[in-house]
């Protein structure tokens, strides 16, 4: 496939980021629903950013930017979750 009817984008590092960042929000409601919302949807989107970070680097970096947001999104959802976001917030 040609540089001129390759396809810009990376439709999965978007919804890696949408997801993420739906995890990201969702993460702090309290009494564990946050941790099964937020986190849950934090590990999907961990596997949308691996699969659209593979595709991307198969495409010669097409679409990474979302991937490292939707990484970002993750760690931080990660870290909120490690010290009590989503249990007791």
């Amino acid at each position: 496939m040609s540089d001129a009817v390759a396809p810009r984008s990376n439709p999965t590092a978007w919804a890696a980021f949408w997801v993420a960042l739906a995890g990201l929000v969702l993460m702090p409601i309290p009494l564990f629903i946050g941790l099964i919302v937020g986190g849950g949807l934090s590990l999907v989107a961990a596997v949308l950013a691996v699969i659209a970070l593979l595709k991307g680097l198969a495409r010669s970096g097409k679409g990474i930017a979302p991937v490292v947001f939707a990484a970002i999104f993750i760690a931080i959802t990660w870290g909120g979750i490690s010290v009590g976001g989503g249990i007791i917030w």
